[in-house]
C-alpha cells in the first residue's frame, strides 16, 4: 500500500478536485442513527446544512442514503435487528415503514433551505436491461435540471439476494458512474481508511491518498461495520475500485467532523481520497456492461488469449478458452478469468455455454473444417462488447 503523508497527500488529492461539480454523497447508517436507535436528527441537520451551503455555490449533490431499516425498527418498537433468517420479512416490513419516516426528515430538513427532493429506489435487477438503466440516467438527469436533490436508496422493502446490490457502497458507486459525477464521497463513522482496523489497533495510521488499490490495501480493509449497517470498509474498496475504472475520484470521511464536504472538495487532508483511473475513457456501454449487468458465467483463457485481450485490444476468439464455467444464453454477460482464476474483464457473449464448450480450443479452420464455412461468428466476445480491467 503506497501512503502519502499528509502534505504530500494534500498535494496529489488536489490534482484531482480540480471543477468539481456534480457530487455522489452516501450517508451510512452509522451516520444517520444514535446508538440509542432510530435516527440521528442532528447528524442528517448537519448534512443538509452542509449541502445547501455548497449547493449555493454551483455544486449540484445526489445522495445515496441508508437509515431506512433503522428507522422503520424504531417506528414499529422493534429494539433489536432481527439476526435469524426469519427476521427478512421483519425487515423488510421495517424498512418498508422507515422509507417513509427517512423521507419526510430529508424533506422537511432540506424544504427549510428552499430545496426540493426526489425519491429513488433501486434494485440491482433495475440496471441490469439496457433501457432501465438508460431510463435511470435520464430521471437522474432530469431532477438535477429542475434543481432536485435526488435521494436514493435501495429497495429493501422487496429486494431479495439475487436482486440486491449488497450495501449502499456499492450503490454509491453505480450510481456515481450513472450520473456522470464528478467525486463520491461516503460518509460514514471513522476519519478514513486506515493501514490496519483502528479499532483493534491503537497505532493504525490514517492513510491520506490512495493512488491504486493493490494487494496491500485489499488486505488491510475489513471488519469495520455499523450495528444496522452491512457495509464495512471492504465494501467501500470495492466501490473506490468501481469509481476509479470509471476515472471517479472516492473520498471516505467521518459525518461528524464539522465542514466535512467542504474540506474534502477543497483538497485538505480530511479523510482518504482514492485518485481515479485517468489514462483511459471507458465509454458508457462498456461501464454499464462493467457495472450494470450481473455476470451469468465465466470463461477462462490461456495466457496467449490474455495478452492479447489485455495488451492489444483482441476480443475474445475460441482458441484460446480452456475453460467453460456454469450455464447462460447467447446474449448473457461472462466474466473472463486468466488460469490464476484473475478476473481480467467482462463481455457479452455471442454463444451459449453449450456451444463455446464445443468451440473452446478450436482455431479458425478447425471450427470451419467440422462446422462450415461462414456459419458462425468467429468472436466469443467481441472486443466492442468487452470491457478489459487489468492493463
Amino acid at each position: 500500500m503506497k501512503q502519502e503523508d499528509n502534505k504530500n497527500g494534500s498535494l496529489r488529492r488536489k490534482e484531482y478536485l480540480i471543477n468539481i461539480k456534480r457530487i455522489v454523497i452516501k450517508v451510512g447508517s452509522s451516520s444517520l442513527t444514535s446508538p440509542r436507535g432510530g435516527l440521528d436528527f442532528e447528524n442528517i441537520r448537519k448534512l443538509t446544512n452542509e449541502v445547501s451551503g455548497l449547493r449555493s455555490g454551483g455544486m449540484e449533490f445526489l445522495i445515496v442514503t441508508s437509515g431506512a431499516m433503522a428507522a422503520g425498527l424504531k417506528y414499529l418498537g422493534i429494539s433489536e435487528k432481527p439476526g435469524e433468517v426469519p427476521g427478512i420479512s421483519i425487515l423488510q416490513a421495517a424498512a418498508a415503514v422507515g422509507q417513509v419516516e427517512l423521507m419526510t426528515v430529508y424533506r422537511d430538513m432540506f424544504l427549510k433551505k428552499g430545496i426540493k427532493i426526489g425519491q429513488i429506489l433501486l434494485t440491482h435487477e433495475d440496471t441490469t436491461m439496457r433501457e432501465q438503466y438508460l431510463n435511470i440516467k435520464n430521471t437522474i438527469k432530469n431532477l438535477l435540471e429542475m434543481g432536485v436533490i435526488p435521494v436514493i436508496n435501495e429497495n429493501d422493502s422487496v429486494a431479495v439476494d439475487e436482486i440486491k446490490f449488497g450495501d449502499n457502497d456499492e450503490l454509491a458507486a453505480m450510481t456515481s458512474v450513472l450520473s456522470e459525477a464528478d467525486l463520491l464521497i461516503i460518509l460514514t463513522d471513522i476519519e478514513g481508511f486506515y493501514d490496519r482496523d483502528p479499532r483493534i489497533y491503537p497505532d493504525a495510521r490514517l492513510v491520506p491518498f490512495i493512488e491504486k488499490i493493490d494487494d496491500k490495501v485489499e488486505n488491510a480493509a475489513g471488519g469495520i461495520g455499523s450495528a444496522y449497517g452491512i457495509g464495512g470498509m471492504h465494501s467501500k474498496i470495492k466501490a473506490a475500485k468501481i469509481c476509479s475504472f470509471a476515472g471517479i475520484p472516492m473520498a471516505i470521511a467521518s459525518s461528524r467532523k464539522k465542514d466535512v464536504l467542504k474540506d474534502i472538495i477543497s483538497g485538505s487532508d480530511t479523510g482518504t481520497l482514492f485518485a481515479p483511473c485517468t489514462h483511459k475513457k471507458v465509454k458508457g456501454f462498456k461501464k454499464w456492461i462493467a457495472f450494470g449487468i450481473r455476470t451469468r458465467g465465466n470463461i477462462i483463457i490461456d495466457r496467449g488469449a490474455e495478452e492479447a485481450v489485455v495488451k492489444k485490444g483482441k476480443s475474445v476468439l475460441p482458441v484460446g478458452i480452456l475453460k467453460v464455467e456454469g450455464d447462460f444464453k447467447r446474449g448473457e454477460t461472462l466474466r473472463v478469468l486468466s488460469m490464476e482464476g484473475k478476473l481480467i474483464a467482462k463481455g457479452i457473449s455471442n454463444f451459449s455455454s453449450e456451444d463455446i464448450r464445443l468451440l473452446k480450443g478450436k482455431n479458425k479452420k478447425k471450427i470451419a473444417d467440422e462446422y462450415g464455412a461462414g456459419h458462425y461468428c468467429e468472436e466469443v466476445i467481441h472486443r466492442d462488447c468487452l470491457v478489459v480491467f487489468l492493463d
